[in-house]
Formats: structure tokens, sequence, C-alpha cells
């Protein structure tokens, strides 16, 4: 089970997420031990806000309330410690959290300690609900390592495969399984310093391979790398090809003042640099196209009533700040006639008599809301100019109106 996801990011560390941690190595552990033949389920596969009561009911439906169920919770840690720690409930004893932390201690992770811990306001109670609400199963709840820890931060970037590696073969011995080690496809490979400025992007084109080559070969969990980092680069025998630009993006970039600034769509620098959000970060290195395609046009928009600035750039995936920006407007309040301007794709979706809206709700997905409106996922993202499947609460998705 991955704990947190969604807009609950968990245990935060600058733009590094728990949540996401937690996701990886929850993920890994189901294939893991779907391959082993081990009956498994897993309350989410992507980053999907999901409330406790719906949580259990996953995990229920799933396998029922026994004792032979076994519960894996994983977390990241923070308050400074440093190392892993496992959580066993007040009704079991200690062998499988005892097996889970010796084999990520043989992983490489520093061993802190297996302990329980208790309700305070009823200390015959566990005072984690995942413990709690689940009262004849076996629940751990595993704390790989510290996101504050800056050697523990280094760990978790590199070695949260190897660790989530460690609890399968706990939990396969633990159940009387027979674990076999992952297979890994050998490569030749030569080895390269992280610089400064350096992204997993620049990298794998600068060397002719792909971001997920990198990431495998390393062990890598997510795309953060560190200054004297050592990686592994596959061997290659091709030469990369100079098409390619490297822009540092700098304070008040959006991807849709970068699209025009260099002739080129928000589409195709989120697909070239591998972005899961439209998020930029100061300082964040993207790769861009050298032969940009034709410029989207931009033509004149005449506000509506209802209309305001967030609707409409929500309708079209922009933001408040770039509609500002392309009509140097000195505030964002605006006035049924107004004429603005607007990129062509975005004007094409203001237009009220094709489209309906619908505000996002707690434990909405992408799948849930398209079978309510009788579409399917990818004609939603398409509509909203989305690049992954997480939603928002409260955020508004705009629907094709014959499909209601």
């Amino acid at each position: 089970m991955p704990r947190h996801g969604g807009s609950d990011p968990g245990a935060v560390n600058g733009n590094i997420k728990e949540k996401d941690f937690n996701l990886q190595a929850a993920n890994y552990i189901y294939e893991r031990l779907n391959e082993l033949g081990v009956p498994v389920a897993i309350t989410r596969i992507d980053d999907e806000d999901i409330g406790r009561s719906e949580r259990l009911r996953r995990m229920v439906n799933s396998f029922g309330n026994d004792k032979d169920v076994i519960i894996l919770s994983n977390h990241i840690n923070a308050g400074g410690g440093e190392g892993a720690e496992v959580v066993y409930s007040l009704r079991n004893d200690d062998t499988l959290s005892k097996m889970i932390l010796d084999e990520i201690g043989n992983a490489g992770q520093i061993e802190r300690k297996v302990y329980q811990r208790r309700l305070p306001e009823n200390p015959s109670k566990d005072y984690y609900y995942i413990m709690r609400e689940t009262p004849n199963t076996e629940a751990v709840l595993i704390e790989y390592g510290f996101i504050d820890n800056p050697r523990d931060l280094y760990k978790l970037q590199n070695n949260l495969y190897d660790y989530a590696e460690g609890v399968v073969k706990a939990v396969t011995n633990y159940i009387g399984v027979p674990y076999i080690p992952k297979e890994e496809t050998i490569v030749d490979t030569n080895t390269y310093i992280v610089k400064s400025g350096d992204t997993l992007y620049s990298i794998a084109r600068a060397y002719n391979t792909t971001v997920d080559e990198l990431k495998r070969i390393n062990r890598l969990s997510n795309n953060v790398l560190s200054i004297g980092q050592t990686l592994l680069i596959p061997e290659t025998e091709e030469e990369l090809q100079s098409d390619y630009l490297i822009y540092t993006v700098k304070k008040g970039d959006t991807l849709y003042s970068i699209a025009r600034a260099f002739n080129v769509t928000v589409d195709e620098i989120i697909t070239l640099n591998r972005l899961n959000s439209i998020g930029l970060s100061i300082g964040q290195q993207l790769l861009i196209p050298e032969n940009g395609i034709q410029i989207i046009g931009v033509v004149d928009y005449t506000i509506k009533p209802g209309d305001s600035l967030w609707k409409i750039a929500n309708r079209c995936g922009a933001t408040v700040d770039d509609i500002v920006k392309l009509n140097n407007l000195d505030s964002t309040i605006i006035y049924p006639g107004q004429i603005i301007k607007l990129s062509e794709p975005c004007a094409a979706k203001q237009n009220y008599e094709e489209y309906e809206t619908y505000i996002v709700k707690r434990g909405d997905t992408l799948y849930s809301i398209s079978k309510m409106f009788n579409t399917t996922p990818s004609v939603i993202k398409e509509l909203n100019n989305l690049n992954t499947d997480m939603l928002q609460i409260n955020q508004m998705l705009i629907l094709p109106k014959e499909n209601v």
C-alpha cells in the first residue's frame, strides 16, 4: 500500500515528496510479488488521492480481513533521523518486521528499530489506523528512511528499489514461497560524474540513450541528481544528433511562454523532456527542438458573461499569468464584451455550446469521470491539456457536451 498521494504529498523536502517514493516502492513490490506467484493487491498504481475509508475498502475487497493477509504500508520518515524503521501491530509479534528490517539493512540502509506504537487516548489500540482498523490481518508499516536527512535522501534516490527488493525477499521467506532474485539485463557501461546544471534529460541526450535506461541501470527511483554523483552510462556507437537546444528556466517562465519564444508547442517540450507536470523550477534545464514548428496563431476572444481569467485559462490548460502577460493586463479583472488575445487552441475551447464543465470531487479519477460522462480518459486529457492522470479536488474540467 503506497501511503499518501494526489493532493496529500506526505513528508516534503523542497520539491521531493514522500508520496512519490511510496508509490515507487509499492509498485515495485507489487510487480515482484506477482512475478514470484504471490497473490497481491495494491490500493493505487498512480498519483491518486484516496481517503482512508476508500483505501481500507480497496484492501478488504481484495483479500478480506483475516490472519493470512499481510498489509505492507510504505512510508518515508521525517524528523532528522537516519535509517529504516518497521512498525508492527499490537496483535502480532515482531518476526516479519525484523525480517524486513534485516533485509533492508542487507541492501545497505541503516537499521534503526522495529517497534509498536499505541494510541495515546486508548493504549490498548494501535496508533496507526491501518493496523487499528484491520484487526485480523498482519499489518506492518515500513519507513525506508528520512526524507530530511541528506544521507538518507541520497540513498532513497539511488537505492529505494534495493530496499523494496529486500521487503520482497523477507515476505517470501516469511510465507514460505521460494525467493528468486530479480533478473536484470547486463549492458556494457561507462561512468559519468554529475556536474552542476546536469539533468537526466541532458545526460541522456548527450550519450544518445533514454532517461528510463539511465534510471534502470543506475537503480534510480526518481529524476533528482546530486553534484558529484557517479552514473553508469550505456555504451553506444551512435553519435548524438545536435537537433536540440538547452534552455535554463528563469523567474516568470512558463511552458507556454517558453514554447512561444522558441516557436514550438507545449506538448513538444513536455514530450521531449518527459515532464510529468507543467510546473517548472528556476534553473531547470529543458531541451528545446532546434527547428521548431510554426508558431500557433493568436486570435481575439470576446469575454462572455460568467467568464473569469481562471476559468478561461483552466479550459485550455494555460495559467492566468500566461493570459495576463500575453495581453499586458494590469489586473485579473475582466468584463463581458472585453476583447483579449488567446492562442487559437485556447480560444477554441471557450465555446460553452460545445462543452460542459465539471468540478473534481474527492475520490474522482479520470477513469471514473469518463464513465460518468460516457467518454474516455484520453479525450478528457486531450481536451483539458492534461499531461498526467493526476487530478486535484475543485479542479474544473471541460467535457464534450454531446457525451453528457
